[in-house]
Parts: C-alpha cells; sequence; structure tokens
C-alpha cells in the first residue's frame, strides 16, 4: 500500500518486512546473494539458482528466506518471486502458510490480486489461515480494490482470522488511501469492540484521520487516549504525525510542545526520526531548532547518508538559509558518500524557485566540467526559470543540455510552455541551423508538431533558404497547412 498518501511523517505499515540487510561476508566469499544481487532486470534468475547448486554449493532454507526478505525490503519484488517459486519448485522446503503467505504477497505485487486471488483458491484448506487470508487482504488494501476488501475482511470474521491489529490496520489503511477518513475511527472502534488491541499504527491511522479532516479536537482525543494505554509505548512518530498537524492548523505552540515529546521518543542513533523533526522544524520557520537538531544528529549518527543532506538542505531552503545550504554541500562533498545527483539537484532546484538561475546554471556547469552527472529535469528547472526571466537565450542554452542528456522511459518530459516560447524565440531570432537543431533533438523526446515547423520554417525564411523539403517533412507527419503556416510562407 502506499503509505505516502497517509502522511509524509506516517511510516509504513507493519506488513513492511524489515531485515537486516543480506550481503557477502567479512572474508567477501562469495554468497547467494551476492551472484543474484547484480543481475538487474534480467528476466529470469534460475539459470543463477541452478548454476550456484550445480557448483556444489549448498542451499539452506533460511538463507533463502532471509534473500527473499531482503529482496522485499529493496523493493525487488520480481526477484523475490522467483527465488521463492524456485525453492518450492525444487522442493528446498515444504511451504507452511508463513512461505505462502509471502508467495501470495509477492505474486499480488508482481502481477495483481486476481494472480493473487487464483493462487490463493489453489491452497489446500490447511495452508488457508490467518497468514494467507491477511496476505490476500493486503494485496485487495494495496490495489485500493474497497469491495473485494471488505467483503474478504467479512470472510476472515466468520472464519476467526480476523484477531490482530495487523487485520484491522489494513483497513484503515484502505479508508486512508481511497479519502474515507471518516470511516477510519468507525474501525479503531471495531477493533475495540471485538477485544482487538489497537497498536501504534492503529492510533497513529485514526490520529491521521482526524487531522485530514481538519478535526484537530478529535485528534487531541485519540492521542490523549493513546497516551493512556497501558500496552501502548508512544512513539517519536505519533508526535510527528501530530505535530505536522497543528503546523498546518497555525497551532504553533502546541506543534512545538508535540515535537519536544516527540524527541524525547526518539532513539538517538536514528537518523530517520531526526530528519522528519528537522523537516517539521524548517515547515514551522524555526531555523535555531532545525541547527539543533542537525547538530544533535551528527554527535550521534556514526555517519550519515545522502539522504541526511538532501533532508537538511531542503531544509534550510525553505528557510531561504541559502549560504548555509551551500555549506552543507561542500560538507557533504567532503563526507566521502557516494555521489548521489540528487543531493546537489536539491540547491540547484531551490536556486531556481527563488530565481536565481544564474546559479543554479554555474553549479550545473561545475557538476558537468568535474565530469558528474546531471539530470536533464535539473537543467529543465533552470530553463523554465530563465525563460520566466524573459531571459529566452538563456533558456534555449539550458534546454539544450537538458535534451542532450535525455534518455528514453526515464520519466522527464520538458515542460511544454518554455518549449513553445524557445520555438517562437528561435522562429523569430535564431539561426535557421539553432532552429533545425534544436527540433531534431526534440523530436526524440515529444511527438513531432505544427510548432516545431513552424519555428524552423520562420528561421529558414529569414535566412533566405529554400522550404520546400520542409513543407514536405509536414506532409509526412500529416501536418496540414493552416493560416498560420501560409502567414509565415507569405514571409519569402
Amino acid at each position: 500500500m502506499n503509505t505516502k498518501l497517509i502522511s509524509k511523517t506516517l511510516i509504513q505499515n507493519q506488513n513492511t518486512i524489515i531485515t537486516r540487510s543480506y550481503y557477502t561476508n567479512k572474508a567477501n566469499k562469495a554468497t547467494l546473494y551476492s551472484k543474484i544481487s547484480p543481475l538487474g532486470s534480467t528476466p529470469s534468475l534460475e539459470p543463477e539458482l541452478d548454476s550456484w547448486v550445480r557448483s556444489g554449493n549448498k542451499v539452506r532454507v533460511a538463507e533463502l528466506q532471509r534473500i527473499i526478505h531482503d529482496l522485499r525490503k529493496r523493493k525487488r519484488f520480481s526477484h523475490a518471486l522467483q527465488v521463492s517459486e524456485w525453492m518450492h519448485k525444487k522442493d528446498i522446503c515444504i511451504f507452511s502458510p508463513s512461505e505462502h503467505a509471502v508467495q501470495l504477497d509477492l505474486i499480488g505485487r508482481v502481477h495483481g490480486f486476481v494472480s493473487a486471488e487464483n493462487y490463493f483458491n489453489n491452497l489446500r484448506d490447511q495452508d488457508k489461515n490467518e497468514k494467507t487470508y491477511g496476505a490476500l487482504l493486503n494485496c485487495y488494501v494495496r490495489q485500493r480494490e474497497t469491495d473485494k476488501s471488505i467483503l474478504h475482511l467479512q470472510k476472515m470474521k466468520e472464519m476467526g482470522f480476523a484477531k490482530s491489529s495487523l487485520t484491522y490496520n489494513d483497513i484503515m489503511c484502505l479508508y486512508t488511501n481511497v479519502g474515507q477518513h471518516e470511516k477510519v475511527p468507525q474501525v479503531l472502534n471495531e477493533m475495540k469492540e471485538n477485544n482487538v488491541l489497537p497498536d501504534n499504527f492503529s492510533y497513529r491511522l485514526c490520529i491521521n484521520s482526524f487531522g485530514a479532516r481538519d478535526d484537530l479536537e478529535g485528534m487531541e482525543k485519540i492521542l490523549n487516549e493513546m497516551e493512556h494505554q497501558p500496552d501502548i509505548v508512544m512513539d517519536w512518530n505519533t508526535y510527528a504525525v501530530a505535530a505536522n498537524f497543528y503546523i498546518i492548523g497555525d497551532l504553533t505552540d502546541k506543534a512545538i510542545d508535540t515535537l519536544k515529546k516527540s524527541e524525547a521518543r526518539l532513539d538517538k542513533k536514528d537518523g530517520t526520526g531526526y530528519n522528519h523533526l528537522i523537516s517539521l522544524y524548517a515547515k514551522l520557520g524555526n531555523k535555531t531548532e532545525v541547527l539543533r537538531l542537525w547538530d544533535l544528529e551528527k554527535s550521534a549518527c556514526e555517519r550519515h547518508i545522502n539522504k541526511d543532506y538532501i533532508i537538511m538542505m531542503e531544509s534550510l531552503l525553505k528557510l531561504s538559509e541559502f549560504e548555509e545550504a551551500e555549506k552543507m554541500l561542500k560538507e557533504w562533498e567532503s563526507s566521502g558518500n557516494f555521489y548521489d545527483v540528487r543531493v546537489p539537484n536539491t540547491l540547484i532546484i531551490g536556486y531556481s524557485r527563488k530565481g536565481l538561475c544564474e546559479k543554479a546554471k554555474a553549479l550545473l556547469e561545475n557538476l558537468t566540467e568535474k565530469g558528474k552527472m546531471t539530470l536533464p529535469n535539473s537543467w529543465g528547472i533552470v530553463a523554465a526559470g530563465f525563460f520566466d526571466k524573459s531571459e529566452v537565450a538563456k533558456a534555449f542554452s539550458c534546454m539544450k543540455a537538458a535534451l542532450c542528456l535525455y534518455v528514453e522511459n526515464k520519466g522527464w518530459k520538458p515542460n511544454q510552455r518554455v518549449i513553445n516560447g524557445i520555438l517562437s524565440w528561435l522562429g523569430d531570432e535564431g539561426s535557421a541551423e539553432d532552429a533545425e537543431a534544436f527540433v531534431s533533438s526534440l523530436k526524440t523526446v515529444i511527438p513531432v508538431n505544427r510548432e516545431m515547423y513552424h519555428a524552423v520554417l520562420k528561421a529558414n525564411i529569414r535566412a533566405g533558404k529554400e522550404v520546400h523539403r520542409l513543407l514536405d517533412g509536414m506532409k509526412t507527419y500529416n501536418i496540414k497547412e493552416d493560416e498560420e503556416t501560409k502567414k509565415i510562407l507569405s514571409m519569402m
């Protein structure tokens, strides 16, 4: 399920498998995981798995289970499913309901809930227990199949399998993700009526549901109830969720008080927790607390991953602390961390949003000179910044760089408003060579359109060149001459 739709500070459902990464051992001896992990998007792992066994290596069930869990954690679901299927096919172990539940979950993630249903329906009756029923429910919830989820929950109740908070949490996640926040507290009440103890995640979902409806009084009541539950140990994340809604509601004093409670429950080595609190204080506009927490994080955590630097830079930029953000970038550069284009990109986007396009462009050029990777999206954002300042020549330069970096199916598409503006400028002021080269690059990214040909026509006509080949090209793409085309041709 997509917990990003719940809240930025609402951490993942308990169904997420969290395990220690399974790498090679200290002596760098090859393991099965080290053979599988680099294979990327290979269509089948079976040849590698078979080769491992043929080479005389023993395959242990516990090892395969750890590999599957680690692949799931890394969201490499297709690979995890292949390992699980191979394990079953080779009779390495007789699948218990727990293994079937994992297999069912993976099938749902890779092939969808219909395939998961078929797998479930073909299970033996003794394998259909609360774990496999729960795994199928999670598949329905993840794909937002509301009716199927409710019917399946009813079946679980009839079978006596709806006895854990996990089941009800799934339904609360479903209502949250489909925007039916008002139904979440009803599920919490039903849990209590059925003598199922809510856990931290149950309460957090309910707190989020009240906050999402701007019912801060209802949110406070649930938070107070949670604090007085003998079986609940309050965690930093729940307070962070509540603090976020206080910030949204401009209740600064309550937000700060709740953030202090959150910090008091934070594991001092929890970088993720520090990052959340830093972001929330930045949202409050509190630079002092942002820097204080960063200092605490630096002293408490042995090392900082790139995500830590990104969060800190985003927070500083939110506070318009550009000099501090620049210092943070330099600190990251000297940290020894691997190069991650997202880190400098954070500052580039921050510059562009504030109209500091020259600084953004200079940073991009500096990275390029150093042989570091940049993104077409970064150049495109800077191009848009220049275009909004009516500096079209500079926008053109940046967009050319973006098009040179374009890789198909990587998700980036140029801003059509900026593209149309550049094409118009090229037609009116650019050289025929620049216009044709730009359109040639553009054709690899977006469908050919009338604006492209009009720009090239105008540029060529101004240069005194013949345009018959361009008109033939328009016919090739079924672009008929319109009044604007005739007006351009009349310039000859």
